[in-house]
C-alpha cells in the first residue's frame, strides 16, 4: 500500500462513497420499488448502475483493488459525453434529461481523474506483465 499516499487512498474512498451514496439515493428506490416492466429499457441501466453502486462499497475497503470500477466509470462517462451528449448539444437537440445527465457525467469526468493514482494505474495496468492465458499445470509428485 505504500505505493499510494494516504491522501490518495482517502480521495479514492471518497469517490467510491460519492458514487455509492449518489446512486443509492437516486437509483435504489426505483430498483427496490419498480414501476415499469421488464421491457423497460431503463431497467437494464438501473441494474447495471445498481451493481456498480454495490461494488463501490467494496472500494471503501479495497480502494486499489477496485480501481477498475473507477476506470469503468470514467470510460463510460467520457464515451457518453463525446458520442451522445456533445453531438446533441451542438445540434441543439439536448433535452432536459440530457442536460441533467451531461452535468452529472461531466462531474465524473472531472472528479474521477483527480482521485485516480495515475502512476499506480500506469505501473499496474499498463507496464505490468499480463496474466498467462492458461494455467501452468504442475506434475503431481
Amino acid at each position: 500500500m505504500s505505493e499510494v499516499s494516504t491522501l490518495r487512498l482517502l480521495l479514492l474512498r471518497g469517490m467510491y462513497l460519492l458514487i455509492a451514496v449518489g446512486l443509492g439515493l437516486t437509483l435504489w428506490p426505483s430498483i427496490l420499488f419498480p414501476t415499469g416492466t421488464a421491457a423497460d429499457p431503463h431497467s437494464v441501466i438501473r441494474a447495471l448502475l445498481g451493481g456498480l453502486s454495490l461494488m463501490c462499497l467494496l472500494g471503501l475497503r479495497y480502494p486499489l483493488r477496485m480501481l477498475p470500477l473507477l476506470l469503468f466509470e470514467l470510460a463510460w462517462k467520457v464515451i457518453w459525453v463525446v458520442a451522445t451528449a456533445l453531438p446533441a448539444w451542438r445540434a441543439g437537440t439536448l433535452d432536459a434529461y440530457g442536460s441533467e445527465t451531461l452535468f452529472a457525467c461531466l462531474m465524473g469526468v472531472v472528479l474521477v481523474p483527480l482521485a485516480l493514482p495515475w502512476g499506480y494505474v500506469w505501473r499496474h495496468y499498463v507496464l505490468a506483465r499480463g496474466e498467462p492465458w492458461r494455467a501452468r499445470v504442475r506434475p503431481l509428485p
